[in-house]
Formats: C-alpha cells, sequence, structure tokens
C-alpha cells in the first residue's frame, strides 16, 4: 500500500529550555511497505563536516555508535539503530541525513534544516528486493564488534549470518585463550537466533600473526569459523590447527590474498573459503595502496599509482589471486568479511549470499556457503544459474567437449556498468550496460548465454557497478567446475611461478626465525606447486 512520506521518520524540533541552542529532534524510521518500525544505519553530518550520533529513545532499544578513519579521507561515522524510535541533539541549522539498511533497502538521503520551531520530516526508507523470498541468505564471516552488538547490528543491516571473532591472537606459538586480544568471556558454540532468519554463530577464531618470538616478523591472518570448542594452540606449525578444525566441522577462510604466508597456508591448512571481499573493500575511500604492494607480480598487470594500488588494483589482485589459485586445483569458494571493528567500514558492507532452499537454518547455509552455493557483492545482487543448477555444481560430462548454459538475472541501485563470463580466469563474454535506464530505482539484467568447454575446467560470472568518481563495487558467483574424460585441467605457468617465488622468498626470510616443523611445512606446499610446473603452459 502507499504510505505517506510524511509517516516515516516523523522527527518533532523542541527547543530547549534556558539559552541551550540545541534542538531536541526524535524520529522513528519506518519500512514503507508495511508502515513498522525497522532497524537501520544512520549517518547525520552537519554543514560545518561536524557528525552527530544520535541514541536510542526507547528503553528496550539500542544505538551503537561506530568511529573509525583512516587517513583524511576515508571516514566511517555512523550509529546503528533498533526498531525503536531515537533521539538526538543537533544546533540549528542544516544537516544531511543518510540512512541505510544492507543492500536491499533504497538509501535514503536528505538535506534537512532544523529549526527552533515544530516541524516533521519526510524520509522513507524502502526495501527494492527481498532476497530471502528467493532462498537467498547473507552473511559476514569476519567481524571484530562485540558480541553483545550483535543483535542489532544483524538487524540494522539485514544480515541474515553473523561471525563475530570470539578469540583473536597475533602473537606467533601463542594460545588464543592466553592471549585473546578479545575480553569478552568464550561463548556457547551454539546458534544464537535474533529472529527467524537473523542470528549469530559466536565461536570464532582469527590468528593475525605479527610478531615471532616478541619481535616483529609477520606470518598473515586465517579464520577459523563455526568451531565447536576452543582452540587453545598457536600457530605455527599450521597443519595440525586446520586439522582439529575440519574435525570438529569449523571451516578455514583466507582472510587476505596477501599476507606473506598465504601460498603456504591455502595447500597446507585446506583452505575452504577465499575471501573475494575482504576487509580492505570499504564503503568510504581505498585507504591501503601501499600494504604488500611488494606481494603482487608483474604478470597481473594491476592497476597501480606512485602511492601503490588503487581500489580497483587492489580488488583486481584478489580476484586474480583467486583464479591462479583455481587454475592450480584449489577450490577455495568464495567468501566476504568486513573485519567492521577495525577498519572504517559498516559490518556487512561486503557480504555473501548463500542460496538456501526451503527453511533456513544455520547449518544449511553452513553446508552451501561451503559448497559454493554463493555470490559475493559489495553491490550488486545477482540470481545466477549454470544448467539450471546453482554456483559450486561441478558438471562431469562423457563427451570431448561441452556447453554450459548461464541464465539469471544482476540488479542494483546503482547504475551497472559491464558483466562479465570468465573461464578459467579468462573473460570469454562481456555485456556493456552504462545506457540501461533504471525502473523506480533499479537497474536490471537478464543474463542467457552459452559457454564451451574443450576440456575440464572452471567458470565464474561477475560484475561492476559505474560509478563517475571510479569507485568499485562487484558482485561475483561462485565457480562452476567442468570435468571432461582424459583432458584436465591446465594450469598456468606464470601463476605457479609466483607461488614458488613467494614461498622460495618467505624461506629465505624465515632462516633462523622460524622452527624447524614449521619451515618444513612451507618446503612441502613449495613441492606442491613445484609438482605443477611440469604440467602447466
Amino acid at each position: 500500500m502507499h504510505v505517506s512520506i510524511r509517516s516515516f521518520l516523523i522527527i518533532a524540533l523542541f527547543a530547549s529550555s534556558g539559552f541551550a541552542q540545541d534542538v531536541k529532534v526524535r524520529g522513528t524510521i519506518l519500512d514503507s511497505d508495511t508502515g513498522k518500525p525497522v532497524a537501520a544505519r544512520i549517518y547525520i553530518q552537519g554543514a560545518d563536516g561536524k557528525w552527530y550520533f544520535p541514541k536510542s529513545d526507547d528503553a528496550t532499544g539500542t544505538a551503537f555508535e561506530y568511529k573509525r578513519q583512516a587517513g583524511t579521507s576515508s571516514i566511517e561515522q555512523h550509529v546503528t539503530l533498533s526498531a525503536h524510535p531515537f533521539v538526538v541533539d543537533l544546533p540549528p541549522g542544516k544537516y544531511t541525513f543518510l540512512v541505510e539498511r544492507g543492500k536491499e533497502y533504497l538509501p535514503f538521503e536528505k538535506v534537512i534544516e532544523i529549526s527552533k520551531s515544530q516541524e516533521s520530516i519526510q524520509i522513507p526508507i524502502r526495501r527494492w528486493t527481498n532476497m530471502v523470498s528467493h532462498g537467498w541468505y547473507s552473511g559476514d564471516v569476519h567481524a571484530h564488534r562485540p558480541l553483545a552488538e550483535m543483535p542489532n547490528l544483524v538487524m540494522a543491516e539485514d544480515l541474515n549470518v553473523a561471525m563475530p571473532l570470539s578469540h583473536w591472537v597475533t602473537a606467533s606459538e601463542t594460545s588464543p585463550v592466553s592471549g585473546n586480544r578479545v575480553k569478552d568471556p568464550a561463548p556457547k558454540a551454539e546458534w544464537i537466533p535474533v529472529d527467524a532468519t537473523h542470528g549469530i554463530y559466536p565461536l570464532n577464531t582469527e590468528y593475525e600473526v605479527f610478531t615471532v618470538g616478541g619481535k616483529s616478523h609477520t606470518l598473515g591472518a586465517v579464520l577459523i569459523c563455526g568451531q565447536k570448542s576452543v582452540i587453545d594452540q598457536g600457530v605455527p606449525p599450521v597443519r595440525r590447527i586446520a586439522e582439529r578444525a575440519h574435525a570438529e566441522g569449523a571451516f578455514l577462510d583466507l582472510e587476505k590474498h596477501s599476507w606473506a604466508w598465504s601460498p603456504m597456508i591455502v595447500p597446507l591448512m585446506k583452505v575452504d573459503l577465499f575471501e573475494l571481499a575482504n576487509n580492505h573493500c570499504w564503503r568510504t575511500q581505498f585507504g591501503f595502496p601501499a600494504w604488500t604492494v611488494d606481494a603482487a607480480p608483474k604478470s597481473m598487470n594491476l592497476e597501480m599509482t606512485d602511492k601503490g594500488f588503487t581500489e580497483w588494483g587492489w580488488i583486481d589482485f584478489g580476484l586474480k589471486s583467486y583464479y591462479a589459485y583455481l587454475n592450480c586445483g584449489f577450490r577455495m569458494m568464495p567468501s566476504a568479511g568486513t573485519g567492521a571493528g577495525v577498519h572504517p567500514v559498516p559490518f556487512g558492507f561486503g557480504r555473501v549470499y548463500v542460496h538456501v532452499p526451503g527453511d533456513f537454518t544455520y547449518e544449511k547455509w553452513r553446508t552451501n556457503l561451503l559448497a559454493g552455493r554463493s555470490f559475493v557483492t559489495t553491490g550488486p545482487l545477482m540470481r545466477m544459474t549454470f544448467n539450471d543448477a546453482d554456483a559450486g555444481e561441478t558438471f562431469r560430462v562423457t563427451g570431448d567437449s561441452t556447453t554450459v548454459k548461464v541464465s539469471g538475472v544482476i540488479e542494483s541501485v546503482s547504475k551497472l556498468g559491464r558483466v562479465e563470463i570468465l573461464r578459467d580466469g579468462d573473460v570469454v563474454w562481456t555485456g556493456s550496460f552504462v545506457d540501461l535506464k533504471p525502473r523506480d530505482g533499479v537497474y536490471s539484467v537478464k543474463i542467457n548465454q552459452e559457454i564451451s568447454f574443450e576440456r575440464s575446467g572452471w567458470m565464474v560470472v561477475r560484475c561492476f557497478e559505474s560509478h563517475e568518481d571510479k569507485r568499485v563495487r562487484f558482485a561475483h558467483t561462485a565457480p562452476v567446475f567442468v570435468e571432461i574424460p582424459n583432458k584436465p585441467a591446465i594450469p598456468r605457468k606464470f601463476e605457479v611461478e609466483h607461488f614458488v617465488d613467494r614461498i622460495e622468498k618467505e624461506l629465505a626470510r624465515h632462516k633462523g626465525v622460524l622452527n624447524a616443523d614449521t619451515i618444513d611445512e612451507y618446503n612441502e606446499a613449495l613441492q606442491i606447486y613445484r609438482r605443477l610446473l611440469p604440467i602447466s603452459r
């Protein structure tokens, strides 16, 4: 039904007593379809650039401030509000109000002039799609926000599965128990429902090793998600941790592709997931151009400036690294993690959507995440099928060639740029949609293509929004695999050489620093890659 805009967010303005200049602003954010209060993320900025942070105006409500900044342009200043009235004190003047709720609501942004006179403000927030109605449920597998904030966050960001870190250790050979940087007590290993389709799995660990033997010597990071028990061992070596985690049903996420140890842990830990949307993908300006720039090979031809990676260069580095691992036979599925709590990015800004037909449960979501029935996004939404099956499928054929039918719809509230289908890392089809016109504020395209395979390989679909400021917002399916008898996939020589080179450099750097068992793990991983060289092209 149609509801007047004035009923969405009613802000009553009152002049306070005495000589105080502030105006007490009250309001409620409502869903335009239901007319009911809805949780959301809100930004309020004055004309002078100052930020203001509302509080809940209900004894049962919650409001959590989030203030993070990296450099001068990467500034994230917001409040996540529960579905209750809020209140904020503002001096008279003009303010930009921005309200967002995950990926499935149209953002509302409006300049509002606050005066001492009584007035009401018209601000809608409208759901433009409902992915749950199609069986798609979103998640963020990497968050540093406190567990106590999670019920508020999953609703304000409309995120179905949250996996906050209960343990975080940054020193080598240190137990996540004794060296935990998370001060809250360890939670129980059980699903915490917030409602029927939103909840939290709270027992998760990050090993992010910056020091060895008390001295600066960065190794890297890996996430252990969905644990059944607290892990009380440090790393390195790493294999024993992975074996224990997998034995009890947990899964491993490659937090970032460019960490020093990443090429080693992928085969040694049998990593399950690759964060295509990692915690350097921000709503604000990209902030780490120089970080790990030495790990990027010239063969990838990444976009750079004299400061290091551009935002596209960084994302492209991750995509091409993922494709290189797939070409080497490591079937990691894509994931997304914001690292919210550390970086200037909202929780769930990058998220992974998982297809869960039928009734939702965390266990079904976890199973299908690991099976690759999924896509990752920082903006657009996708519902793609391959031969009428979900991503993650393996097609085993009997002939010496085959074709795969790619179908689906891609939608965004921002202008779409290009859609690409890749086979074995090469773009084999591109569609440009920069001239597409929106309908009801949404850009939508349908894809129907057939891609041929002459030998075994894999395929993905990815898309990009078109932004005049060159910001990068993308979505990317999990791969599908094609297996053709007697025609195996062939690794690419320059990609294998890249991983060999990185591990050899790490072995030289670790000499006299790491113990013999850990050096053995690096050497074992090195041999795995070296065995691929004779069969690569």
